[in-house]
């Protein structure tokens, strides 16, 4: 049954493809080759199958390199758009850097005109209260020179009676001449006291005109202070705002961290130390006082909360021109515990904060690394430096240079790589800049 199956397929190949015969001629012979059915179909399935290979090769190899240009083209875009980003936080960071260096000029201002206001007031309170006695001695002694005046006025009266009825009585010369003697001793007197009753007029009119303009000075003084509050207020409190938020977008204890702060202060005192207007004695604050000493205990807290970020890593670590390359997170199936900058070797490198530098040599696949000791537990650590500036032990502080950017350690290129530790756990770095782009 199956053979003639096989006949039937070989007639086939035989129609498809008739036997052939390629004549090779030379100079002496003629050759031949026979060319079987079977061969024929060989040869052209296998030319086929070639040819088809090649042209899906050549479109996957087309196809592979289409995409490829695309997704190039694609993280190029990325990359610029990303730099470019990044560019416009470096301007933004710099501009709240200028604010906040305005605002601090500004605070210094607001303190000078406050201390130069609490003069003038006490210098005005002394005025007056000297002003107010001047005014109670002038007025007694008015008072005891009007009962002079009187007692010499009755006298003169009964001087008078006592010399018309001696004048219907016998003369008496010599009681005559005394008693004229005594009447112009009297009205010498009341002439004298009637130009001291005219001077008294007139230093208390010169006092009340005084008191008039000193009360005309306190109200425009108070209309002054009030301005000067309230520029103050609001230069502290779009300064305050900011840098609390700075705190809150990273999660920070504040109070626990400012309560530390005041503590390590405690003992420097300043210019912030509750002012008193009054020197009465008496211990009742007026509003003037507390709206001041408000206004002191918000810059004391700014100033603490001031001396707090420079202790923690909110800065930059890089300066002059470089890109992000690596974020912090899983990373080709590892944790990637920082972030990573690309730059020129060379490129300086700058502590984020206030601290102690307490390693500053290789270590294994860091490469040459700087590590810096911050208070409240924070830690961070600059790695593949091609140079290292700072030594063990060494104080910085934010801003100073450490080292520069480089390509040692475990590095495919030269970069830096920069982390922040918490209690030893790695944070994401971007937190913190983020979190102070709008402050410094």
């Amino acid at each position: 049954m199956h053979r003639p199956i096989v006949i039937k397929i070989r007639a086939m190949f035989e129609r498809a493809f008739p036997e052939q015969r390629l004549f090779l001629r030379s100079d002496t012979e003629t050759r031949f080759i026979r060319l079987s059915p079977m061969t024929q179909f060989v040869g052209v399935t296998g030319s086929a199958l070639l040819l088809g290979w090649t042209i899906i090769s050549s479109a996957m190899l087309l196809m592979h390199s289409l995409g490829a240009g695309d997704l190039k083209q694609q993280a190029l875009r990325d990359q610029a758009i990303y730099e470019q980003r990044l560019n416009q936080l470096a301007a933004e960071r710099d501009a709240r850097a200028l604010e906040a260096s305005q605002a601090q000029e500004r605070f210094a201002i607001a303190l000078s005109e406050v201390s130069a206001m609490q003069s003038r007031l006490l210098a005005s309170e002394d005025r007056l209260k000297e002003l107010e006695t001047g005014i109670d001695v002038v007025a007694a002694t008015l008072r005891d020179t009007m009962k002079d005046r009187d007692e010499a006025r009755d006298q003169v009266a009964a001087l008078r009676a006592e010399l018309d009825q001696n004048e219907s009585d016998e003369p008496d010369a010599r009681r005559m001449a005394d008693l004229e003697t005594t009447l112009g001793m009297l009205s010498a007197a009341l002439g004298d006291l009637a130009g001291q009753r005219d001077a008294m007029q007139e230093t208390v009119s010169e006092a009340e005109l005084a008191l008039d303009r000193i009360a005309l000075d306190s109200r425009l003084e108070a209309e002054r202070n009030e301005r000067i509050f309230t520029q103050i207020e609001d230069a502290v409190a779009s300064s305050l705002v900011p840098i609390d938020e700075m705190f809150s977008a990273v999660g920070l204890p504040t109070d626990s961290i400012l309560e530390q702060v005041r503590r390590s202060y405690s003992g420097q005192g300043g210019p912030l130390t509750p002012i008193t207007f009054s020197t009465s004695g008496d211990a009742e604050i007026d509003e003037v006082t507390a709206r001041a000493n408000d206004v002191l205990g918000q810059l004391d807290e700014l100033n603490l909360y001031r001396i707090a970020a420079q202790k923690l890593p909110f800065g930059f670590p890089v300066r002059g021109y470089y890109r992000s390359t690596s974020g912090f997170g899983q990373r080709w199936g590892r944790m990637h515990e920082g972030h990573d900058w690309a730059g020129a070797t060379g490129t300086p490198i700058h502590a984020t904060a206030d601290g102690v530098v307490v390693h500053a040599g290789r270590q294994s696949g860091y490469g040459n690394l700087i590590k810096i000791k911050h208070d409240f537990g924070f830690e961070t650590r600059y790695a593949h430096l091609s140079k290292i500036r700072v030594k063990v032990g060494q104080r910085v502080s934010r801003g100073d240079r450490i080292g520069d950017m480089g390509n040692t350690g475990r590095s495919t290129g030269t970069h830096l790589h920069y982390e922040v530790r918490v209690g030893g756990k790695p944070v994401n770095p971007l937190k913190y800049i983020k979190a102070a782009r709008d402050v410094f």
